[in-house]
């Protein structure tokens, strides 16, 4: 029995545990920018104090769970990261980094750029931006394999770039929500100079499967922000205003709620939005089709049942240079959220609901809204 069917003193119900994983950019043989080189540590270095700090604090929040991609000073690849965090299920992905600006007329670096930014995958003409896209993806060619496991994607090549911005389309609003509290934070917390929520084409957050963002704590080609960064009493205020940030984020966001029975009634884990809705009956939008999204590939793939675990229904939707493939279509949103648990049960762990008007791909928020 589930819902109403189940008698009041026979459930509990309890806060969904909200997982963020921090991912401390570069480690290992990959330094990143090794700023005016004045100290014997660089961005990787920064980036582990930091995001050690972060999830420390994190952690004492009631129903949160803190994962990170490295603990130590070692390199998992970009891929590597991607994997993690989407096995580990996380509800938000957080990249630390530390940022460097570029050189003219000879010189190694510049000296004249400060000030701390957040990043969501985008789009943007801006030169600066995608610069910094171009740094953060280029450490791809560390790797031996590179060409087979990131299927030919180019840091230098803006096709490359837009085929990434499909992929994490549906995370971008409350990606670009986190990324302006960590921005509000900088500014009024730590007191730096706010360079703004910015878009670009970084690799590991259009692989995260989750409101993902990508932040840049200063410059360290910036003498006195290098200093500040190198700093004890620095790390402190950037990791508070960070906190602060994230803390606000998860007490908007951490609202599911798990069934657990005294009979240890089997629910499959099922994760219930809280929206008063207290019955499974029909809810048919007119106009609106939904889709069940089971993944994205820039290979073509036959929609046939043993490409997909045995799924039938299968749809494809070709958007750019990238393939869409979709479980279901029905204008009943209950009906495809019971598609959405079939999948998942086939192993599509990542699955989402989208939703079409005309034919063409609609906020799911706005419909259902």
């Amino acid at each position: 029995m589930l819902g109403n069917e189940m008698p009041s003193s026979e459930i509990t119900k309890k806060r969904k545990e909200f997982v963020v994983m921090i991912d401390p950019g570069h480690g290992g043989s990959d330094t990143g920018t090794p700023g005016t080189r004045r100290y014997k540590t660089t961005e990787k270095d920064i980036a582990l104090d930091v995001s050690l700090a972060l999830g420390k604090k994190l952690a004492k929040l009631p129903n949160v769970k803190v994962i990170y991609t490295r603990t130590k000073d070692t390199y998992p690849t970009l891929n590597q990261r991607a994997v993690m965090t989407n096995k580990k299920k996380a509800d938000l992905f957080i990249s630390i980094h530390c940022n460097a600006q570029p050189g003219k007329n000879g010189k190694k670096f510049g000296s004249t750029a400060y000030g701390a930014e957040t990043f969501v995958l985008g789009l943007s003409n801006n030169k600066t931006n995608l610069e910094v896209a171009k740094r953060e993806n280029s450490v791809i060619f560390l790797e031996d394999n590179y060409e087979e496991v990131y299927e030919g994607f180019d840091p230098n090549s803006p096709e490359s770039l837009i085929s990434l911005i499909i992929l994490q389309e549906e995370y971008l609003d409350q990606s670009i929500e986190i990324a302006s509290y960590i921005q509000k934070e900088f500014k009024v917390t730590a007191k730096r100079r706010d360079r703004g929520v910015k878009q670009a084409g970084f690799w590991v957050l259009s692989k995260t499967y989750m409101p993902s963002v990508l932040v840049e704590l200063g410059f360290l080609t910036h003498r006195k922000e290098e200093d500040f960064l190198n700093s004890k009493r620095g790390k402190k205020i950037m990791t508070q205003s960070l906190y602060n940030a994230v803390k606000k984020y998860i007490d908007l966001h951490s609202k599911s709620i798990t069934i657990i029975t005294e009979n240890d009634i089997d629910t499959n884990d099922l994760e219930i939005e809280v929206d008063n809705t207290e019955t499974k009956a029909s809810k048919i939008y007119k106009g609106v089709t939904f889709k069940v999204q089971l993944s994205a590939s820039s290979k073509k793939i036959a929609t046939k049942p043993y490409n997909f675990k045995g799924l039938d229904q299968i749809s494809r939707e070709k958007s750019g240079n990238i393939f869409r493939y979709f479980y279901g279509e029905t204008s009943d949103y209950e009906e495809i959220k019971r598609f959405k648990e079939v999948a998942k049960r086939k192993g599509y762990t990542d699955c989402y609901v989208v939703a079409f008007k005309n034919g063409k791909k609609v906020p799911l928020r706005e419909v259902l809204n």
